[in-house]
């Protein structure tokens, strides 16, 4: 399961969940300027990516073992 869910309709590929996500995660798709997490599995579920973004377009979904 994907913890973080980008709303790619919303995004406006600022990089600001790039730059600010602690655990380097999340990286910028060269093609289509918008941000990919690469690594979800190592997700520290920690909503910086979220709390940083302009167009409060990222979601953290927890998993239930987390809850």
């Amino acid at each position: 399961m994907q913890p973080v869910k980008i709303d790619y309709i919303r995004c406006n590929g600022c990089g600001l969940c790039e730059k600010n996500c602690p655990g380097d995660l999340i990286f910028m798709d060269e093609r289509t300027k918008m941000p990919v997490v690469r690594y979800p599995e190592e997700c520290w579920l920690c909503g910086a990516c979220r709390m940083d973004c302009p167009k409060d377009c990222i979601k953290i979904v927890f998993p239930l073992v987390a809850l």
